[in-house]
């Protein structure tokens, strides 16, 4: 059985969810999957902005916390597709960026609205993303108090290294429980030495483990 490490002591992010999440929805839902992807689907809305709050199938089939848990995209498409079929979610074919899409809604009076809208030709309203923390406040956040040699090295991983791998390296660390920049590090370097590929996304935790805590690490 994995374990989970606890919460940490310090203040960190939180959501709010409705409260029919817990009382009504939860209960029913009978799919692990499902309730995962509905879970991160309810978080991901959460974060986004604009008129349209939505989650892009894309970005749902590619996102690297989804495929630790669900292992592929079949996976979390399959988990999907019982959420929308619960009417948790719902869904539209839409263009984004220039190509074909399915983006997810939750089921509200807003959302119902919006599907009525896309529905009716209306274009899809442009999100004003989010923007990305900064690798200081994630190294704050998930590690601790910044030291001056380690802002140096922050510094300078920042120029090196694109914002969704050193996210993505913040957060892998964050779930092996391995809250060091040095692990961190360790993770861009090989990203940045041998790219990132699909299969590399989808390697589980224990695998990843053993790669990164073999040679690649600095003693």
């Amino acid at each position: 059985m994995k374990v989970f490490s606890g919460f940490p002591d310090k203040r960190t992010p939180t959501i709010r969810l409705p409260e029919s999440v817990v009382t009504e929805l939860v209960p029913i839902v009978d799919d692990l999957d499902e309730l995962k992807v509905t879970l991160h689907i309810l978080y991901r809305l959460q974060q986004a902005r604009g008129p349209v709050r939505y989650v892009s199938q894309r970005d749902l089939l590619a996102d690297p916390v989804l495929l630790r848990g669900l292992e592929s995209p079949a996976a979390i498409r399959r988990a999907v597709d019982r959420a929308v079929e619960r009417g948790t979610f719902l869904q539209a074919e839409v263009d984004l960026n220039g190509r074909p899409d399915v983006i997810y809604l939750a089921n509200s009076p807003h959302g119902r609205a919006a599907l009525e809208a896309l529905r009716r030709g209306e274009p899809l309203p442009t999100a004003t993303p989010e923007p990305r923390p900064n690798i200081f406040d994630l190294y704050e956040q998930n590690i601790g108090p910044l030291t001056p040699l380690i802002a140096e090295e922050l510094k300078e991983a920042e120029k090196t290294y694109p914002a969704p791998w050193i996210e993505d390296a913040f957060r892998e660390a964050v779930a092996l429980n391995r809250r060091s920049w040095k692990y961190i590090r360790a993770i861009l370097e090989r990203w940045h030495a041998e790219g990132r590929t699909d299969e590399e996304r989808r390697r589980g935790p224990e695998d990843r483990r053993r790669y990164i805590e073999g040679e690649h690490v600095r003693h």
